[in-house]
């Protein structure tokens, strides 16, 4: 009977075993970019600014400007929306409660009169505006997700974040109220997220 060296067993396993690991890296390497879970904010997309994180703390809190992401300036509402912002963030920027009043409805300027609402923006300077996101909400509302960046004087920061730079993300309601669109009052129970820079 004939019978096989143990050389010719090695002729044939090794490429099958080049093959086999081959495939199996391949595969590892594809199942990886399939499953990795995307970030959840993309700042670095076509109009959308310069990513917060990119900036020196000097430069911070970045451009005034507000900017609109892929997915926020394809909304039929989008020149709206970022007009409606640009004129809030501004209006802050500028400690100009006359024009921030104008943004808003009527509900959340009554809930800071005027020398509260300098108080509360006294030191505050907002950047790296983004609107990530734009929704119907129902009754014909807006819901439009923006995240920001904010730097202030220590004393003026968030008592449960005490930064003088905090990133916020959160979602603003809009609502017609006449014939503009306005900022309206936070659901109850909403918080907006942020983190310090």
């Amino acid at each position: 009977m004939p019978t096989t060296s143990p050389r010719s067993h090695w002729r044939w396993l090794v490429p099958v075993l080049i093959v086999v690991v081959s495939l199996t890296v391949g595969g590892g390497l594809l199942a990886r970019e399939f499953y990795q879970a995307p970030s959840v904010v993309e700042t670095s997309e076509p109009g959308a600014g310069p990513s917060p994180t990119s900036l020196a703390p000097a430069e911070q809190p970045g451009s005034g400007e507000v900017e609109l992401a892929a997915d926020a300036a394809a909304h039929p509402r989008a020149g709206a929306v970022k007009a409606l912002l640009q004129a809030h963030f501004d209006a802050i920027n500028a400690r100009d409660y006359d024009a921030w009043a104008s943004t808003v409805v009527a509900e959340r300027m009554q809930a800071q009169p005027r020398q509260e609402w300098l108080t509360n923006y006294r030191s505050t300077r907002d950047g790296s505006i983004v609107v990530y996101r734009i929704e119907l909400a129902p009754e014909q509302r807006l819901s439009v997700l923006v995240g920001f960046t904010s730097t202030q004087e220590l004393a003026d920061a968030p008592a449960d974040l005490p930064e003088e730079c905090v990133r916020w993300q959160l979602t603003f309601p809009m609502v017609m109220e006449g014939s503009r669109w306005k900022i309206d009052t936070a659901p109850s129970g909403s918080l907006p997220e942020k983190s310090a820079c």
